[in-house]
């Protein structure tokens, strides 16, 4: 798996100065187009999108210095329509304008190209089943709310604190299968996954009954779940657990993530600093 996306990573750096296919860069990996953009954010730390902005940024901030073409011709070389939409992305890349970077011979920030390799650590095991799950329901709150890389997701806490205690109580009475309780989920996230773009959050249950008519609902098909579990250091083990998913498991096991909803169940300590958790991730087996 590292191998095929090795090979992705190095046709888009062949192909920096032209439209880039994410299709193409799946096919070359040899998984579907969502899960290569899961992988590649959770194993860069940035959406797939950014990585290629600053990467196209990168390189053309040589051709800006080399002074050999005018500034409207490295924009269009490098996808932009108009000077003034490449200074602004130039901008927000480099701290500069291109004009003044050329002028003055500024300090710019370079986007290194990655590559990828599988670190075997071998200090600990992941505890992991599959589930084959029928269709179900998730039922409860929603609320759309902007994507948060790193840290709290305040939108997220403020809809959580927003949601009172019998509402909880109702919700939780509705959970009659496995994930049980109350549960988060994370669903229709942007493709980019870049930040500040929206999903929808649920507070919600896992249930077969009927919904209430105050609440939200998510039908879910049938289909196969990888169920992670931790035990440990709130939120350290939970947050580490993420990350282990995606830059060990999948690269080691012949399966890939699918469309679906993203499913949290954590039950925390009387003093809340452990807690145990399992993640729910909607999974297929890789083709041949």
């Amino acid at each position: 798996m590292l191998e095929r996306l090795n090979q992705a990573m190095e046709h888009i750096e062949r192909h920096l100065d032209q439209t880039i296919d994410v299709a193409e860069l799946a096919r070359i990996a040899v998984t579907s187009e969502y899960h290569f953009r899961r992988l590649f954010s959770a194993l860069a730390g940035m959406p797939l999108s950014e990585y290629l902005r600053r990467r196209r940024l990168t390189v053309a901030a040589a051709d800006v210095m080399a002074g050999e073409r005018s500034l409207l011709d490295v924009a269009v070389r490098y996808g932009y329509t108009s000077t003034e939409a490449f200074t602004r992305a130039f901008r927000a890349v480099h701290g500069v304008g291109p004009g003044e970077a050329r002028r003055t011979g500024a300090t710019l920030r370079a986007q290194p190209r990655m590559s990828f390799r599988l670190i075997i650590e071998g200090s600990s095991s992941m505890r992991y089943r599959l589930v084959e799950k029928d269709a179900f329901t998730v039922a409860g709150r929603k609320a759309r709310v902007p994507m948060v890389h790193e840290g709290v997701n305040p939108a997220i806490a403020a809809f959580i604190r927003s949601i009172d205690p019998e509402t909880v109580r109702r919700i939780e009475e509705l959970s009659d299968q496995e994930p049980h309780g109350l549960v988060s989920v994370t669903d229709d996230i942007d493709p980019s996954r870049a930040q500040g773009t929206e999903l929808d959050y649920y507070q919600a249950a896992v249930t077969s009954a009927a919904v209430p008519e105050d609440m939200q609902s998510l039908s879910v098909p049938a289909g196969t779940w990888a169920v992670f579990e931790s035990v440990g250091e709130f939120p350290k083990t939970l947050q580490y657990m993420w990350r282990d998913v995606y830059t060990q498991w999948f690269p080691s096991n012949p399966y890939q993530s699918r469309p679906g909803p993203e499913i949290l169940r954590t039950e925390l300590s009387a003093d809340g600093t452990t807690a145990e958790a399992e993640i729910w991730i909607p999974v297929e087996r890789i083709p041949g």
